[in-house]
């Protein structure tokens, strides 16, 4: 599955250049038969704008938000784009330069400010940023862009224009929330986002937004906290990118990768800091992972632990007799993988990649399985009967139950990421089969198709080209999980005429259906949604 391919021509650094928007849609050039039933729109989120004037962004997740569409009728696919205009980016367009701190990146104060003036605006704080780079999802009828802040941007799927930006702290205590919720099937929204609790401890909160009711007001109206989960330092909340959620679970891995609120609430324009600087790692705690009843939002009251790991990506979590299952797309270790992410690491040249990778932590997707009820009588024994999985819980002495996982992908450096699945079908129930992006050294150079069960690889993979995330669209009248197509945007600089196209597999064996092929390159996206029609 993890055929060594090289890339010395470093095609991969097309993926972080800077291209211009589209007035209207362009006809792509399809070459195979795109299905006829495959009708709507693949939306997907990444950067687009890489420097403003002479001023670089510094990090993958720096760059201004660039929404894209390819559109699916009768056979035949048009491809569109247009930069989310967000304050972060409407400002630096007006003003020439950086305007607002990104993630990597320090936004200078106004040269044309005087020292008074400076000084009253280091009162106001940090101003957060909106840069709705990572993914889309939806709320009742409506579409949003979103990063990992506050602030989440209503966009319109059909034209991709702007329609307005949205402070979650006016609708729910949260400081911010991930790009990752869940969204099950009649509408209803779950997210989680850091929050002050009692006592000014902090804490996780799950927010919950119902769908859109008869009298048809804004569902945001009527988000409301359901849980909330306690941190395990009252004053470093963990970095959370997604979380697990079954019919009657959530579950949230809390990491060692914290931020330091102090760093991140004294005014960074005094000491010219970004979001990066704000991060640090707990060098001792492990992973806890923690459990609550969806329905009821009440905690269960234990306390699994695991060994280090970084956790941006969950693949899939279900129930199974008085078991949680949780598969994950973890990274070996303590130290923050988003370190390796600086632009200038993934525009290197390929043996300077490879180096920096060596360093890195390593990926690895793993299952693990956590009981759901304890037994004191049960103290040192494993207490995982289920008899297809490999994975231990341990009772220990001090009432921890202490995890052990079973691995169910791993490779030198490469790794399973981006992991899709037949969402509306599996999402928080049994399941067979996930779709990821592999990663090469962090550089993505092919589509992967895992059997959870059996550990089955099929993978889709081509010389010099650089796919993104894969999405699974089941077929209308599927039967078996994997019945339909993986759509996935390529950038393929060095083949032929032309620099980027969507691809169309079969999600049965990761065989090409269709191309649709484009005359402009495309950058890096990281998520999306196929909406149908």
């Amino acid at each position: 599955m993890y055929s060594q391919v090289e890339h010395p021509a470093g095609g991969y650094k097309k993926l972080f250049e800077t291209v211009e928007e589209l007035s209207s849609p362009v006809t792509a050039h399809v070459t195979g038969r795109i299905p006829t039933w495959l009708r709507g729109s693949l939306l997907r989120c990444g950067p687009g704008l890489f420097e403003v004037g002479a001023e670089p962004f510094y990090h993958l997740f720096d760059g201004q938000a660039l929404l894209h569409k390819f559109d699916f009728k009768d056979g035949h696919v048009t491809y569109h784009r247009r930069f989310v205009r967000t304050d972060a980016y409407v400002r630096a367009m007006t003003e020439k330069r950086i305007v607002i701190t990104e993630f990597g990146t320090y936004a200078y104060p106004d040269p044309c400010k005087n020292i008074f003036s400076r000084f009253f605006s280091y009162f106001k704080g940090v101003e957060v940023t909106d840069n709705a780079l990572v993914n889309i999802y939806p709320v009742g009828e409506d579409y949003y862009a979103c990063t990992e802040t506050n602030f989440i941007t209503k966009i319109n799927p059909e034209t991709l224009e702007t329609i307005k930006q949205v402070d979650l702290c006016k609708y729910v205590s949260v400081n911010g929330a991930t790009a990752h919720p869940h969204v099950e099937n009649d509408g209803t929204v779950y997210n989680i986002g850091n929050c002050f609790g009692k006592n000014f401890a902090l804490a996780y909160n799950i927010i919950r937004i119902p769908p859109l009711q008869a009298d048809k007001e804004d569902p945001m109206n009527r988000s409301e906290v359901v849980v909330q989960f306690p941190c395990s330092d009252r004053f470093k909340p963990s970095y959370v990118h997604s979380f697990g959620l079954t019919s009657n679970y959530i579950v949230f891995v809390e990491t060692p990768v914290k931020i330091n609120l102090l760093k991140f609430l004294s005014s960074w324009s005094l000491w010219g800091a970004n979001y990066m600087d704000c991060f640090e790692s707990n060098e001792t705690m492990g992973v806890w992972l923690h459990v609550a009843e969806k329905k009821k939002g009440r905690l269960l009251n234990i306390k699994y632990r695991t060994s280090a790991f970084n956790l941006f990506h969950h693949i899939n979590t279900y129930e199974d007799n008085g078991f949680l299952i949780v598969d994950l797309c973890t990274w070996k270790g303590f130290e923050f993988v988003y370190n390796y992410l600086y632009l200038a690491n993934l525009r290197a040249n390929w043996d300077e990649v490879k180096q920096q990778a060596e360093k890195a932590p390593q990926p690895e997707a793993r299952r693990y399985v956590l009981p759901l009820t304890i037994d004191k009588a049960d103290t040192g024994k494993n207490l995982v009967t289920l008899p297809y999985t490999t994975a231990t819980a341990t009772l220990r002495s001090d009432e921890t139950i202490w995890l052990e996982p079973e691995v169910i992908f791993s490779g030198p450096r490469h790794a399973f990421e981006f992991p899709q699945i037949n969402y509306k079908k599996y999402g928080g129930k049994p399941y067979t089969y996930t779709y990821g992006l592999g990663l090469n050294h962090f550089v993505p150079d092919r589509l992967c198709k895992l059997n959870v069960k059996t550990k089955e690889t099929w993978v889709w993979q081509e010389l010099d080209s650089y796919p993104s995330e894969p999405i699974f669209v089941p077929h209308p009248d599927a039967l078996e999980e994997d019945d339909g197509v993986v759509l996935s945007v390529v950038v393929s600089p060095g083949t032929g005429p032309k620099p980027a196209y969507l691809l169309v597999l079969n999600a049965r064996d990761m065989s090409e259906v269709a191309r649709a092929e484009v005359e402009v390159n495309i950058p890096v996206t990281f998520h999306g949604l196929f909406k149908r029609v």
